[in-house]
């Protein structure tokens, strides 16, 4: 029996957790027509079979009709739910997992304009700022509606074999109730009292008592401090804690701290890179001391030394790393293979988050197996023969190649131009907060090493150096250089500099500068950022009708937060035309697409974000030797099944390129491409 904290078994009323890792609710945004279907099924049973004690499935099961989804939930108020429920709980339990669903109402936050159309309810009469939408004030009727809405679906969740149910209880509408920012109806439900405003979910825990009895796990995961003006503080935190312990019908508490009413609040509750780790864990803690209630938690609990540490310090009794699961979901099983160092770090960069909160799916910065788990591998599978494999470029999509190629058990060399691996993800770590990204290249030249792939750094390779290793397969994944040409306006300009001069700090800044950012992503606000700290005033202008479309919610946060006290202005919707030198400065002329208007405005330095243009001078020239002439079967690449086009006979390789040495992209496309090619080469 192991004597480490996290392998410990614990058992919750019955029910008997094999360890002490969880992965806590969240909704991937996996579902097909409300219902979690087989690529849901295979994404949980991926972590089970690896060994997490308890998946708590969904974030947010929604309970009723007029608490639509806001990132494609699933709609626990179907009775045709319950079959799939049970193909999710039987994958799951196969695999020795325990597997609970957290149930909620969205209340506010949502939007009347989804599903049914049916108007929103709360307690409350003013909009979550988030998701904008005015609500009703409930009525009678309506509360009694959604105490049975609750029953019914956790009796539909304890059907379909649910080993317990979990109410989410912070930002939605129970505790939109319970929250004095958030109550203003009168009466027994009213926000006069602590008691009144608990009276909802008090009902509720008894209605969902009446209906599957006392021996189902029923939980709460809830907000016991709003860190908010006015709002529930830790004294009456620890009140609600207490009064949930003492109600007799609740089996564990899931801790939350804070609001998400915003995206700056969400993002105190669940921190993004560069903040800091574990924020809330002494809090839970507290929680667990005053209340002794099984105890669980997770904000930012990346690694497996704090997690440890969490359960050995008697804070946590379930510990939840979901992010990290994300990134690896064989986390338990390295551990217990005494394997941690091979474990692959979330770099928090929640790429996950963010694209579900743009309604999107969740998917890993730098796991692209995570989600698509039906048709790509978390184990690479050794190939049938060994081959001779050239990577050009060692940025995440060439370290990605050469980690797969070399898995595959193929004889691996990378040639790198730079002097060190990384390529944009070094330029990105340039920025104290994002300085984790470089996890994403050390986890890789790490699992290169082990597998002895030969690297030639500060090599330009050509085409001669190629060819003479006489390679089976040559990726070209070397990237891309800046592109300073405005748009649709001929050749670059030669006064203007790029967003990586800056970032680099080949350019310092100057005076006024203005950012010109038409790609939308990180490189122009880390720019702006560094203008800004240096004292320079900063304009960001966008021909876009909002700024960074492309960093989403959560991790424009930062950037706000260091920008606010900064001398920087953001102009939407007018597009850069030209830049002129006038004197010592430089004049802008500065239109915009919805108008023929054009006007002039002068800046000392003039910042460029847009995309990279691809080096491909390598591709082109080893294009004519090739057996496939660089051609890919894109059917083929989509199904996940092996490349097998040949238009030149004569060819002594296979020519592929990737990432940004195909067009501009990101991090995640650039590893998906490596993958999906590599994993059948």
């Amino acid at each position: 029996m192991s004597k480490d904290p996290l392998l410990q078994p614990y058992q919750l009323k019955h029910l008997t957790l094999r360890n002490r890792i969880m992965t806590t609710a969240h909704e991937p945004a996996y579902p097909e027509d409300g219902m979690p279907k087989a690529r849901y099924v295979a994404y949980h049973a991926e972590r089970a079979k690896a060994g997490v004690a308890l998946a708590m499935t969904a974030g947010s099961a929604a309970v009723s009709r007029d608490s639509p989804p806001v990132f494609n939930n699933i709609l626990a108020w179907r009775d045709e739910v319950v079959p799939h429920i049970r193909a999710l709980t039987d994958a799951c339990h196969d695999h020795g997992c325990a597997v609970m669903i957290q149930l909620t109402h969205l209340g506010r936050r949502t939007g009347w304009n989804k599903g049914d159309w049916l108007p929103s309810v709360s307690s409350s009469k003013h909009r979550e700022p988030a998701h904008r939408a005015f609500p009703k004030l409930a009525e009678d009727w309506d509360i009694e509606r959604i105490i049975s809405d609750f029953a019914d679906a956790t009796e539909r969740m304890q059907a379909g074999g649910m080993d317990g149910v979990e109410l989410q209880v912070y930002g939605h509408l129970l505790d939109q109730f319970w929250s004095p920012l958030t109550n203003d109806l009168d009466g027994p439900y009213g926000g006069q009292t602590l008691e009144t405003r608990m009276q909802l979910l008090m009902d509720v825990l008894r209605g969902i008592r009446a209906r599957v009895g006392n021996g189902f796990i029923l939980g709460v995961r809830y907000t016991a401090d709003e860190r908010a003006t006015g709002g529930i503080d830790t004294v009456q935190g620890l009140e609600i804690s207490r009064k949930l312990a003492d109600c007799g019908m609740v089996d564990f508490l899931n801790v939350v701290r804070g609001r998400i009413h915003t995206d700056p609040a969400m993002t105190d509750v669940i921190p993004v890179q560069g903040m800091k780790s574990a924020p809330h864990l002494d809090f839970a803690g507290a929680v667990k001391q005053a209340t002794g209630m099984p105890t669980f938690h997770a904000a930012r609990i990346p690694d497996v030394a704090t997690a440890r540490h969490a359960v050995a310090a008697g804070l946590l009794d379930m510990v939840g790393m979901t992010r990290a699961h994300m990134a690896d979901p064989h986390i338990v099983q390295k551990i217990m293979q005494g394997r941690e160092d091979d474990i692959r770090p979330c770099v928090g960069a929640t790429y996950c988050l963010d694209r579900i909160y743009q309604a999107g799916e969740a998917l890993c910065i730098h796991n692209a197996a995570t989600g698509r788990e039906l048709n790509m591998p978390h184990v690479i599978a050794p190939a049938p023969a060994r081959k001779k494999v050239v990577v050009v470029g060692a940025g995440p999509a060439g370290l990605e190649a050469a980690r797969v190629a070399s898995e595959r058990g193929h004889d691996v060399t990378v040639y790198e131009a730079a002097p060190d691996p990384g390529g944009q993800i070094r330029l990105t770590a340039q920025n104290p907060r994002r300085r984790e990204m470089m996890g994403i290249i050390d986890w890789r030249m790490a699992q290169c090493a082990a597998r002895d792939v030969v690297f030639h750094f500060n090599t330009f390779a050509e085409e001669h150096d190629v060819t003479a290793l006489a390679p089976d397969v040559v990726i070209i994944a070397t990237g891309g250089l800046p592109n300073t040409e405005l748009f649709e306006g001929g050749a670059e300009n030669p006064h203007v500099i790029s967003a990586w001069d800056m970032i680099a700090g080949d350019v310092k800044p100057a005076g006024r500068v203005l950012v010109y950012d038409e790609s939308g992503d990180h490189p122009g606000l880390m720019a702006a950022e560094i203008a800004a700290n240096a004292g320079a005033s900063v304009e960001v202008m966008t021909p876009d009708r909002t700024f960074a479309p492309d960093i989403m919610g959560m991790n424009l946060v930062p950037y706000m937060r260091a920008l606010q006290d900064k001398d920087v202005t953001f102009t939407v919707t007018r597009r850069l035309l030209d830049v002129a030198r006038d004197g010592n400065r430089l004049r802008a002329t500065i239109g915009t697409d919805y108008s023929d208007f054009t006007k002039h405005q002068h800046y000392d330095q003039v910042v460029v974000n847009y995309g990279t243009m691809p080096l491909d001078d390598l591709y082109f020239a080893l294009k004519p030797l090739s057996s496939n002439g660089g051609a890919v079967d894109q059917g083929a690449l989509v199904a996940g099944l092996p490349q097998a086009i040949k238009r030149n006979p004569d060819g002594a390789f296979r020519l592929f390129r990737i990432g940004d040495a195909v067009s501009a992209r990101n991090t995640h496309a650039a590893i998906y491409d490596a993958l999906r090619l590599m994993k059948d080469i």
